[in-house]
Formats: C-alpha cells, sequence, structure tokens
C-alpha cells in the first residue's frame, strides 16, 4: 500500500509507551492519581515515572493538584491534567438537533447548548451552522478560536474516519463523501475528528457515564434513527471499514416498512423516533382515542409528543412505545449473543421515555438471549442523557490534542502533522511495530495504553 501512517520510530518504544501509559492513568483516574501509585501501578521505577511526569509538567500536560489522604505518612501529592492547559469543542449533530459543548483539558464544561438542526439542510448549510454556534458559544465564554487545540465531532451515518467523510448514508442525503472534516478544519484551524454519533455516545458513556470505564458495553442510541456503538475489550469497535455498528439495518421484519437505506423491515423502520412518530399518526388518523389526537396538524406529532402521552397515562401512545422496545430488544439480544458486553446502554433522544421503552426491551432480551450472555449484563438508560454523544465527541478531542504530539504527530494549527523526526511506516510495518511495542510492555501497561 501507498499510504503511510507517521508513528514513532523504534528505538523510542518504551518511552513512548510508558509517557502514554503514564497519562492514561492521571486522565482517568478520579480525583488524581500520586506518583508512587503510578509507579505501582505502571511496574516503574519511581525515578522513570517523575522523569516523565517533569516532562508532562514541563508541557503543560499535567499539573499538581491538591494533596491526597494521608495513610501514615506524608499526604501524597496528586496529579491530573491541567485544565488550563487548552479548551476543545465537542459538536454532536443529530438529525434534528445539535449540541455544542466547550470544555477544558478536563472535560469541564464552560458553554454548552442544543439548538433545533435538520441535516436534510445539506452540508454546506449545516457546516455553517456548526461554525456559527461553535464560535457563538466561545464568544460567550471568552475564548478566541486560536485557543481551541481539536475538536470533535459525531454525525448520524457511516463514517471512514480515516478519510473524515459519511459514506452513503440512509438519512443524510446529500452528504455522501463530503470532506466534512477538512472543511470544519479549514473553519476552525485546529485538528477535528469525524466519528459517528453512536460511537462518540458509547465513548461519552464510558467515559464519564453509565459504563465508566467498562471494557465490554454497547450503547445503543435511539432518535430519529438507530445506531450503536460497540467498546469491546476496551476499544471502540469500528469494523473493517470503519462501518461496525449499523444496528439500525438489522432486518427485524422481512415484509415489514420500508427504511430510509431501501431494504423493508430495518429495526430503524419499526422503532426510531421517525417511525414512533409515523406509527401515532396513524393510529390518531384510525380515529383510535388517545390524546395525540389534540395535536394539529397531526402530521406534526413528534416521538417526543408520543413519550410525553404515554407517561401522563394514554394506553395507545404507550402500547406504541412498547412495540418499539420490543424491536429493539429483538436487535439488543443479537448483540448481546454475539459480542457479550458486561453493559448495554441505550441513549437518545427516545431512550428518555425510561422505563415505558427499557422494560419491554429487556423483557424481550431475557427471552431470546443465551442464560449466561444474559445473567452478566445489565441494561440501562443512558446517563448522560441527550449529552452522551457530544461528551464523547470531547473526549475524542482531548484524546487528539493529548497523543498527536505524544505519538510523535505534532499537530499544530489548521491539522496539519509535522513528521520531522519521526518515521513514516506502512501499514505492514506498522503492524510489526505495535506487536514489538505490545511485547515490550508489562501486563498492566498493556490494560491501559489498550484502553479507549
Amino acid at each position: 500500500m501507498n499510504s503511510t501512517i507517521a508513528f514513532p520510530s523504534p528505538n523510542y518504544n518504551f518511552r513512548y509507551l510508558n509517557r502514554r501509559a503514564v497519562l492514561e492513568f492521571i486522565r482517568f483516574t478520579p480525583g488524581g492519581i500520586s506518583r508512587a501509585e503510578l509507579a505501582r501501578q505502571l511496574d516503574l521505577t519511581r525515578s522513570t515515572v517523575s522523569a516523565i511526569v517533569a516532562d508532562l509538567m514541563q508541557s503543560g500536560l499535567v499539573r499538581e493538584a491538591e494533596s491526597g489522604p494521608a495513610t501514615g505518612g506524608r499526604r501524597p501529592i496528586l496529579l491530573e491534567l491541567n485544565p488550563q492547559h487548552g479548551y476543545v469543542v465537542g459538536v454532536d449533530m443529530g438529525a434534528t438537533h445539535m449540541h455544542t459543548v466547550v470544555a477544558d483539558f478536563l472535560a469541564h464544561v464552560i458553554q454548552e447548548e442544543e439548538i433545533p438542526f435538520d441535516v436534510l439542510d445539506g452540508p454546506a448549510l449545516c457546516l455553517a451552522q456548526a461554525d456559527l454556534q461553535v464560535r457563538r458559544l466561545l464568544q460567550k465564554a471568552g475564548i478566541a478560536i486560536e485557543q481551541v487545540l481539536a475538536a470533535g465531532v459525531g454525525v448520524p451515518g457511516p463514517v471512514l474516519a480515516e478519510a473524515g467523510v459519511v459514506s452513503a448514508p440512509p438519512i443524510m442525503p446529500g452528504w455522501d463523501n463530503y470532506p466534512i472534516r477538512d472543511h470544519l478544519q479549514r473553519l476552525w484551524g485546529c485538528p477535528v475528528s469525524l466519528n459517528n454519533d453512536a460511537e462518540m455516545g458509547a465513548l461519552g458513556e464510558w467515559a464519564f457515564g453509565a459504563g465508566r470505564i467498562r471494557r465490554h458495553m454497547a450503547y445503543i442510541k435511539v432518535g430519529s434513527g438507530v445506531g450503536a456503538g460497540l467498546i469491546l475489550d476496551g476499544r471502540i469497535y469500528r469494523g473493517a471499514a470503519g462501518l461496525a455498528g449499523e444496528i439500525g439495518h438489522l432486518t427485524i421484519q422481512e415484509n415489514g416498512p420500508r427504511c430510509s437505506c431501501g431494504n423493508h423491515g430495518c429495526l430503524e423502520a419499526l422503532a426510531g423516533g421517525a417511525a414512533i412518530a409515523r406509527n401515532a399518526i396513524q393510529v390518531v388518523q384510525s380515529g383510535k382515542r388517545t390524546q395525540l389526537a389534540n395535536i394539529r396538524p397531526v402530521e406534526s406529532i413528534s416521538a417526543r409528543h408520543v413519550g410525553e402521552a404515554a407517561r401522563l397515562g394514554d394506553l395507545a401512545a404507550q402500547e406504541i412505545v412498547a412495540n418499539a422496545g420490543e424491536y429493539l430488544g429483538i436487535a439488543i439480544a443479537g448483540v448481546i449473543n454475539l459480542s457479550n458486553p458486561s453493559m448495554v446502554v441505550v441513549g437518545g433522544g427516545v431512550a428518555q421515555m425510561g422505563d415505558l421503552l427499557l422494560e419491554p426491551l429487556r423483557r424481550v432480551v431475557r427471552e431470546r438471549c443465551l442464560r449466561p450472555a444474559v445473567q452478566s449484563v445489565s441494561i440501562t438508560a443512558a446517563v448522560l442523557g441527550r449529552r452522551s454523544s457530544s461528551m464523547g465527541a470531547v473526549v475524542q478531542a482531548i484524546e487528539t490534542a493529548l497523543y498527536a504530539p505524544t505519538e510523535g504527530n505534532s499537530i499544530m494549527k489548521g491539522g496539519l502533522p509535522d513528521q520531522n523526526g519521526t518515521n513514516g511506516l506502512n501499514e505492514e510495518e506498522l503492524v510489526q511495530f505495535q506487536g514489538d511495542a505490545a511485547a515490550s510492555q508489562t501486563p498492566k501497561q498493556r490494560s491501559m495504553v489498550a484502553g479507549v
């Protein structure tokens, strides 16, 4: 293959791996971690840890936080990422909404807002709207665009992450192969990572929510469409072409309603927000008694209306929600039997219906899953609610800002890598390097660096 990937020379395996492992522990240990604990957890000498920490502090990535609890001697000094190192932006572009977050380097939210958004407006208008919203929130926070180190963006379609485009997205007509990432990098002058919104939801819940630091987790985003983000053995699983997790296009009913992808009977066409709204409109038009009949025009009924009516005791609305939950349960049972996660987190706008949706879903999973698999999994609503994907985008942005320079790709403003002093390895050589690197790690280092 002709493509090359910038990666540090194998001569620097140990230094790179140790530095990354130290950063990961500092980043994901709640409340901070001491130098002594880092040395213990990573099986490194205290002098090695002290040298790495000194380098990280000199670069401004890490700072000393408050002292930890005393254990009979001096109170240990805890380390954490330096929140003042810079700022990041996370953007979740849904089919009908956009949630934007401005955060510091510790992922503390400084400004956030959700606004109406229509992905059908096409890439030019939608990306201009995203740019305007990001700049407006930065202005409110008193932050210059030049202070943004990186941005993460989630979109509701299959993403080719390396190319920064979406590929044949069913609910994003006009977006196919549009250079989303490159367009935003030119606008914002910083590295931008583009990912599927369900993957970002999985990352958000893994870092800050219901699935905190789970090694095997599935996140199911139920909005206008349905998608899944999979974390397997501590990594986001993207598949051979980056298109894994398109659970919404599993066939549930062979001759079911037509889906936006062109097939019939897909999960999305039966249980997505658009399907829930369509079923509610049909119920009203049939003359069945329901509070939803008070909404005019009838075509304006949304999944949110159905959820509100269901919570108020409307039987017709509750039946629509329960049916959606059962269809989701069929698909999720397949995911559990296939990947054996310890947790399934259900998020997205439709998941705000709570147990009205989750109880029929759980019942179907119990009926259809292998017993050992269902006994080892819990199914819960997303803790972060509608913020899961935008917070996952923040995590991704911090990842980009942290590890591009750490791994030898000193990414400058504009997202252009400075490859001086690094080796350009083709993919075959990279696999060999990674194998050599993994062999040189301790078990604890392998566990930590394999994280998301």
